[in-house]
């Protein structure tokens, strides 16, 4: 009964009734895209645009066409004009900015709604719709999962860098239960040190050593065999956690986990967990974990976007392409449902609504992702 509360629609091969839509206007929907077309971040910016023409072609629809426009990166005059360009040609919603450093420059065209792929606040924010994967989703989602495997002792860890406050007041905001945090230094000679006081390790590797020289003193059979036992481990005792969140990415999460793991912490007592790797295949070759979950959107329907972007293109597209696939989706089921879209407040709708990332809601003004889990496994992503 609780799919009838779900609105099942893949966003961009929408098949729409008369019992659930007013009859067709011929009227044109012109989306704006604001993406550095040109420049340094010129790949990432073509990525969108291809991204938003395949969405465009699956669409089908003739009456619907994308407008880009050059905003270059975090450089305002450049966005400015392109914006005012936008609302010449009678742009109404426009994809981007791409960074929530430009939200504040964006807020003054108060008669335009912003659909961008930043993942920094799911809330709506003036005239700007954020659809990245949020922390809060996130975070939200392993809390959940640690659940449910019966952990009731996690810590969260997290570097300490620019983003040390945005985590540590997103941590705050979801008022967690029995989760401690724990920040560390980014530079991996300082970082195993720091591990090892947050596992006790000195004390559980000399726990050992006391307790094999106890041992060695007697000649009793239960003795020689648990001797032989201590000689195959490097510390002796539990850590005071039994589940990790590590809010970090690429090299530095492998870091992390290095540490973790050189600290002898149990991974069949331990939970390791992490936030949304975009399905990095190079967690494959950090062979020190065993099993390593996180939350992300849908795996099965990333791959196939992927799969129909480089048989389109010839290239594989730049991860967060996928949210403006979606974002193209919205914006046109917000249309066909409203006839045309005056605020951001047409963006609100009761029920969720289901894309290529996955099932998602925009109630409430604000944007919360259901994530799926997985883990790392035998160079595999297995849907947990």
């Amino acid at each position: 009964m609780k799919n009838k509360f779900i609105l099942f629609f893949c966003l961009l091969t929408i098949i729409f009734n008369s019992n659930v839509f007013s009859e067709e206007k011929k009227e044109i929907l012109k989306i704006g895209l604001l993406a550095p077309l040109s420049g340094s971040y010129s790949e990432l910016g073509n990525s969108l645009l291809n991204s938003l023409q395949l969405a465009l072609g699956e669409i089908g629809d003739k009456n619907v066409f994308i407008v880009p426009r050059d905003s270059g990166f975090n450089n305002k005059e450049k966005m400015n004009s392109a914006i005012q360009e936008l609302k010449s040609e009678g742009v109404k919603v426009i994809i981007g900015p791409i960074t929530f450093n430009e939200f504040n420059e964006v807020k003054k065209y108060t008669d335009l709604i912003f659909i961008s792929p930043s993942n920094i606040n799911p809330e709506f924010t003036n005239n700007v719709i954020s659809i990245g994967i949020s922390l809060e989703s996130q975070l939200s989602t392993l809390v959940n999962f640690i659940k449910k495997k019966k952990k009731t002792k996690t810590v969260i860890m997290y570097p300490s860098n620019e983003y040390e406050n945005f985590i540590e007041k997103k941590i705050r905001e979801l008022s967690l239960d029995n989760i401690r945090s724990f920040t560390y230094s980014p530079n991996p000679e300082v970082l195993t040190g720091e591990i090892e006081i947050l596992t006790n390790y000195t004390q559980r590797k000399k726990n050992l050593e006391l307790r094999k020289k106890v041992l060695q003193d007697k000649d009793d059979d239960v003795s020689i065999k648990e001797l032989e036992k201590l000689e195959q481990l490097y510390t002796i005792g539990n850590v005071n956690f039994d589940s990790v969140i590590i809010i970090d990415f690429g090299n530095n999460l492998k870091s992390v986990l290095t540490s973790l793991v050189y600290t002898d912490v149990n991974q069949e007592t331990v939970l390791f967990t992490t936030i949304n790797q975009w399905f990095d295949e190079s967690i494959f070759y950090e062979n020190t974990i065993k099993n390593l979950y996180y939350p992300s959107i849908n795996y099965k329907e990333f791959k196939k976007y992927n799969q129909e972007y480089f048989k389109k293109f010839k290239k594989y597209p730049n991860e967060i392409t996928i949210l403006t696939y979606d974002a193209i989706g919205l914006i046109y089921y917000a249309w066909k449902k409203n006839g045309k879209i005056n605020s951001i407040n047409d963006f609100l709708f009761k029920n969720k609504i289901k894309g290529k990332i996955g099932t998602f809601s925009l109630n409430n003004k604000k944007v919360i992702q259901d994530l799926d889990i997985y883990k790392t496994d035998k160079n595999k992503f297995i849907k947990f």
